[in-house]
This record gives structure tokens, sequence and C-alpha cells, in this order.
């Protein structure tokens, strides 16, 4: 044989004999199998009517993910998830080119809480730990002399199933993170 035709039959036999124990996905264990979620408390006065899409999309991910089953009350589930809305706030990322003392793009911020409990034993997995996402918010179309300059409450209110989905996924990544 010659020697360039060996050297590649024994690097692919090398190459699968490393894939040979290869798996997908995470080989750590979960604590529990089954999972209450709490509905979302809002403890955050200006973002009034936020717990229903955060729970529903908390819910979502947590279905989709399928590692854990989710169940209807604490009494089915080995462990629950309490999530408490408790920051929201806004940082001006922009300002309008001709008139620098408005803005034109908003940086909210939404945070929350989360404990995840062991409902067999009492014992905290993790009790408060923070979490926190950004999105950025347009008051203005973009176009200049717009009418559309001024609708930051829109704007911000569009903006609460993405900050839900992007809340979510963090809140999924901390409970399902095998620690």
């Amino acid at each position: 044989m010659r020697p360039g035709v060996l050297a590649f039959l024994l690097a692919l036999s090398l190459g699968l004999a490393g894939c040979a124990h290869y798996q997908l996905g995470t080989s750590g264990k979960l604590a529990f199998t089954t999972l209450y979620i709490a509905p979302v408390a809002n403890h955050v006065v200006t973002l009034a009517q936020a717990q229903v899409p955060v729970t529903t999309q908390l819910r979502q991910t947590f279905e989709d993910d399928g590692r854990v089953v989710l169940v209807n009350s604490p009494q089915e589930a080995d462990a629950t998830l309490t999530v408490v809305l408790s920051d929201y706030h806004r940082e001006v990322a922009a300002v309008l080119e001709s008139d620098t003392g408005l803005a034109s793009k908003f940086n909210v911020t939404l945070g929350a809480t989360c404990s995840l409990r062991d409902n067999r034993s009492g014992r905290a997995f993790f009790d408060q730990r923070v979490v926190a996402v950004q999105q950025g918010v347009y008051v203005d179309n973009g176009l200049p002399h717009s009418s559309a300059i001024g609708n930051q409450l829109q704007s911000e209110y569009n903006t609460i199933p993405l900050l839900a989905t992007a809340l979510s996924a963090k809140v999924a990544h901390a409970v399902l993170d095998v620690w």
C-alpha cells in the first residue's frame, strides 16, 4: 500500500474510534423529573399585567425543552419553580438627531428573582437567584420629521413578549443546567 493511503486509513480509523462514544446533550442527570411552575408574581408597579405573558412563555420554554415534565400542582411535582418580576427600568440608548434632548431608543431591562425548591426534601436547589434581560425599544419609526415620534408606551408594550422569551430562556438555563 502507498504511504498516503495508509496514513489516511489510520487517521480515519482513529477519527471513527473517537466518535464511538459521542452522545448528544448533557450526560448530567437532573435531581427531579417533574416540575411545577408557580404563576409569576409581579412586584414591579410600572409593568402591570406582565406576569401572564412571562408565565406563558416560561411554561412554553420548559415544554419545548422536554427534560422535565410540567405538572399542574406542587403536590404532583418533584420541584417547584417560583419567579418574581422584581425590576423594570429603562435607560436612554440613543437620542434624536434633530433634538438631543429627546430619546429615540431606550434599553429596557426586565429582572426577576427565581427560586427552585425540592418538594420532597423541602431544601432549595437555589433561592432568590437574580436573572435579567435587556431589549432595545425604539420610540420613533426612524423617518425624519415623522408623526410617529413619541410612541414609547406602545413600543415598550410590544417589547414585553420579547423580554418574556429572553427571560424564560435564562430561567430555563438556571433550572436545567446541572449544577
